[in-house]
């Protein structure tokens, strides 16, 4: 929590009026059995009306200032608190933005979106309780205490007992709790992925007709997140029947000791009521605690989560110094690269090697597992190499500035994925400043015009979130399109055309040569007909390179690349 208190930087200010206009406000919540004490012992005690009338103005006024101080109290803890979660929850979001896809596999989606919603109002709820009750309530119990010895020293002992007593009851009940909320979070980050994945997969679901299982696996995360529930609840809970118990007791002794008292001339019967109302008022506040503390355990518990994430550093680290340019023949070389993923036993990639010149389709092609979209991702360092050096334009990827090595690289990714807007508000993902004639250049070379042209709005018609009112062939030629706008030196088409019919395929690896600006292009593939045309054809099997060359070499000497090409083609002509 203390390494999140900088975001708090901004509202010092709110966070010191805050819970000082409710120190005010208990100040004045105070004085009130000190008035009523006054109104019993000389008012009604003497008969004085007057003075009756003018104690319970007195008390009148004392709560409209009490109101008033309460209400702007609320005010500033309720604008700090607001402040620093939107402060929180941006720098979050932009954390999570630049960890590695190492970082983001062991994140997980569900646990991104717990922590986004759910953890962080916690922490905006914890805050704001903190900051308008965590002094008050024991300001206010301290206070009746001292309050009660300038009424009856002898009888204010029987709070010197009780406070204490409460105290360990209230703390004990936290320390059991806080590790308790954690497990409560992760049972519901369990939940969500149960929820996210039935309500992404209904149609296969559906399909398969396992609506059944699905409901029993989510039923079963669903008891587990209960039952959790239930148990800390169940311990929270006992705060306030132990705190009713104690307080009660001791109003019993209270009264017991008064009655003594007051029938041996040493006690006013005013005073009696005074020493009642401030143990009340402990009894309230302690409630009120008791209630905070569970608050500030779930929120002390969501802001561990949220703070692991903060040390969560990503393993892509850029270097300070300047790269030296330096002039090289190939745009791309791997030079005995190897790559392991977090957490695994064995290398995904093993010794590869091969050069790619400038403007030279390359295909990548092999069975599934066999590690090429690994390959590729090194390229723009979404992963880091375990082993080896990825060199760009002469320099090793990990060099250059993210930003700048990033701009030289277009990426299709294996999933389609568009965002809900405009045609031309997709487009310019990939620049900020592209022109409409530079979006529809980029569309006519992903075969994508037709669907432009099909469409009332043009590039105005709005896709909709991930782009489910297009089709799953358009949204991979959208995709493509996107990558082009920015006219990347790497292009990386990652089974990006698997959705599109072989007549289309060949028409946008046409287009993709007589390219201006002739990129580099790595076309990853389940097809030979979508690589077999390309100047170098990367063959992976299980991690390694199978072979390396032309489409007719490798059907010589490539028994990997020979079976895959036979099984879609010679079978087929049976």
């Amino acid at each position: 929590m203390k390494k999140l208190s900088v975001y708090l930087k901004g509202y010092i200010k709110e966070s010191i009026l805050g819970p000082l206009f409710k120190l005010l406000e208990a100040s004045f919540e105070l004085l009130v059995p000190i008035v009523i004490k006054s109104i019993v012992d000389i008012g009604i005690g003497q008969a004085e009306r007057g003075y009756v009338v003018k104690m319970c103005l007195l008390l009148v006024l004392l709560g409209v200032v009490g109101m008033i101080c309460s209400i702007t109290a609320q005010y500033y803890a309720a604008k700090a608190a607001v402040g620093f979660s939107t402060k929180l929850r941006r720098a979050l979001f932009k954390h999570i933005g630049e960890l590695s896809y190492s970082e983001i596999d062991t994140l997980g989606t569900s646990s991104m979106i717990t922590l986004m919603t759910s953890d962080m109002n916690q922490v905006q709820t914890g805050l704001n309780l903190a900051l308008r009750l965590l002094l008050r309530s024991p300001f206010i119990v301290f206070g009746a205490m001292v309050m009660a010895f300038t009424v009856d020293t002898h009888a204010a002992f029987t709070f010197v007992v009780t406070i204490p007593v409460l105290s360990a009851v209230v703390f004990a009940i936290m320390l059991v709790s806080i590790p308790l909320y954690k497990k409560v979070q992760q049972r519901l980050d369990k939940v969500l992925n149960s929820t996210r994945e039935n309500l992404a997969g209904i149609r296969v679901i559906r399909a398969f007709r396992l609506e059944e299982k699905e409901i029993e696996e989510f039923d079963k995360h669903n008891e587990e997140l209960t039952a959790i529930q239930k148990f800390v609840g169940g311990i929270s809970a006992l705060t306030n029947p132990l705190t009713y118990v104690i307080i009660n007791l001791a109003i019993i002794w209270l009264i017991y000791i008064g009655a003594i008292r007051v029938s041996t001339g040493m006690l006013t019967r005013g005073a009696v009521l005074a020493l009642y109302n401030y143990m009340s008022q402990i009894l309230v506040e302690l409630i009120k605690f008791a209630n905070l503390i569970i608050s500030i355990t779930k929120g002390f518990a969501s802001a561990n989560r949220i703070s692991a994430v903060f040390d969560m550093k990503s393993s892509l680290v850029e270097k300070d110094a300047a790269y030296e340019k330096v002039e090289s023949e190939y745009a791309l070389e791997f030079r005995n690269v190897g790559l392991q993923y977090k957490n695994a036993q064995d290398e995904s990639l093993t010794n590869i090697n091969f050069s790619v010149r400038r403007g030279e389709v390359v295909g990548i092609i092999g069975g599934t597992g066999s590690g090429k979209s690994s390959l590729v991702n090194l390229i723009p360092r979404f992963y880091d190499a375990t082993t080896g050096e990825v060199i760009v334009d002469g320099v090793n990827v990990k060099d250059y500035p993210i930003n700048e090595l990033r701009d030289k690289i277009g990426v299709v990714p294996q999933k389609a994925v568009l965002f809900k807007g405009s045609i031309r508000d997709n487009m310019r993902w990939g620049k900020k400043d592209a022109t409409d004639e530079e979006i529809m250049e980029a569309i006519n070379i992903a075969q994508a015009s037709e669907i432009v042209e099909q469409k009332k709005d043009g590039l105005d018609f709005i896709i909709e979130q991930g782009g489910k009112n297009l089709s799953g062939g358009q949204r991979q030629r959208f995709t493509i399109a996107r990558a082009l706008v920015k006219k990347p030196e790497i292009l990386i088409l990652d089974d990006s055309a698997s959705a599109l019919d072989f007549a289309t395929d060949a028409a946008l690896r046409k287009a993709l040569r007589k390219m201006p600006g002739k990129p580099t292009v790595f076309i990853v593939s389940q097809r030979t007909s979508s690589i077999q045309h390309a100047d170098i054809i990367i063959v992976l099997d299980d991690g390694q390179i199978a072979g390396i060359g032309k489409h007719e070499e490798l059907l010589e000497k490539c028994e990997v690349y020979r079976e895959i090409y036979d099984s879609q083609f010679k079978k087929e002509a049976k």
